[in-house]
């Protein structure tokens, strides 16, 4: 049976966090610096941009009450901004298997910023994983790092950490995993994997594509191709929805690796994103992609009622922060 949700969740801030967090944003600035000598200005991960789109968010009205929070108090339309890329910090073919990175920037927001002052914008950071896969960043930091030695480096990572039979096993569980089929950005469910505020409330977010956008990509060399051809069809939907905090146990706040399960904490639907008709954009297509290039994308760009939570978005709010300084990102 599904539980509640719950406002008993707890942030646990680790001894030496800060000191940590700023030797991750160092790690990756350089790796960052590396990437751009050899495929110019560009991110630290999700470096190649498939698209960059324009979108309008509808939010709900007749919420839930523990759903009425931030961008989800009354109902309203918004427009936005959609970045769809590849995970990786290079700029590899699509044709390589990736995480794929769904952001979009709701614009028009006015209120008080998780990073103090006033916003005037919320943003959304989500991927094709519903679960984040590492318990926190010291995991997902070592990760990285020994990726940029190819195969060979992430084995010797996790014989490591590991042992050596263990450490075969994890490299085969990462292979796996990074080969699961992508449906493609029309039809793939994209997920926030780590949890932010709802008001008093934690949630998880989850953007599902809805059967109107067409049928699953099988594969695909080149994925703005097929997102292009559809929106030459017709316009692309999407459903908000957000996954309540339940209890420690099901739906941890830290430990990043733990599936907050559906059956336990069911998703409400909040609002609805759609990518409008290419023939009503064509002409600012150019604009919309230098500035979603450009651009901000980060989860800590938010309403402080839609805070981010837990270590992963705590050590996310430093690197990117440093990542955005590298390049000369737009404000």
């Amino acid at each position: 049976m599904p539980h509640q949700p719950s406002t008993d969740w707890r942030e646990h801030i680790a001894p030496g966090e800060a000191e940590r967090y700023a030797e991750y944003a160092r790690q990756f600035s350089e790796m960052q610096q590396r990437k751009s000598a050899k495929y110019g200005n560009g991110r630290a991960l999700h470096r190649k941009q498939i698209l960059g789109l324009p979108a309008k968010l509808s939010i709900l009205g007749n919420l839930p009450e523990y759903a009425q929070a931030g961008l989800f108090a009354k109902a309203g339309e918004y427009h936005a901004l959609v970045r769809l890329s590849n995970g990786g910090s290079a700029s590899a073919p699509d044709k390589v298997p990736d995480i794929r990175g769904f952001s979009f920037k709701v614009l028009g927001v006015k209120g008080a910023s998780a990073l103090g002052g006033e916003t005037d914008s919320q943003d959304f950071l989500l991927i094709n994983r519903e679960v984040f896969g590492m318990r926190g960043s010291e995991d997902f930091a070592g990760l990285v790092k020994a990726a940029e030695g190819g195969p060979s480096g992430l084995l010797k990572h996790f014989v490591r950490k590991h042992g050596l039979f263990g450490g075969f096993r994890t490299l085969k569980g990462l292979q796996g995993s990074m080969s699961k089929p992508f449906h493609g950005f029309a039809a793939h469910t994209f997920f926030s994997s780590a949890p932010i505020a709802c008001g008093k409330y934690a949630v998880r977010v989850r953007l599902q594509p809805e059967t109107s956008n067409g049928a699953p990509a099988t594969s695909s060399d080149d994925w703005a191709a097929d997102v292009l051809s559809r929106l030459e069809k017709s316009s692309l939907s999407y459903n908000l929805q957000v996954q309540f905090f339940v209890n420690e146990k099901l739906t941890p706040i830290e430990d990043a690796s733990v599936n907050w399960e559906e059956r336990d904490a069911p998703y409400v639907t909040v609002g609805k994103l759609t990518i409008p008709h290419l023939s009503d954009w064509t002409g600012e297509r150019g604009a919309i992609q230098e500035r979603t290039e450009k651009g901000i994308f980060d989860p800590w760009c938010a309403l402080v009622e839609h805070r981010p939570l837990g270590d992963v978005m705590r050590a996310r709010k430093v690197v990117y922060y440093e990542s955005q300084k590298n390049r000369l990102a737009a404000q």
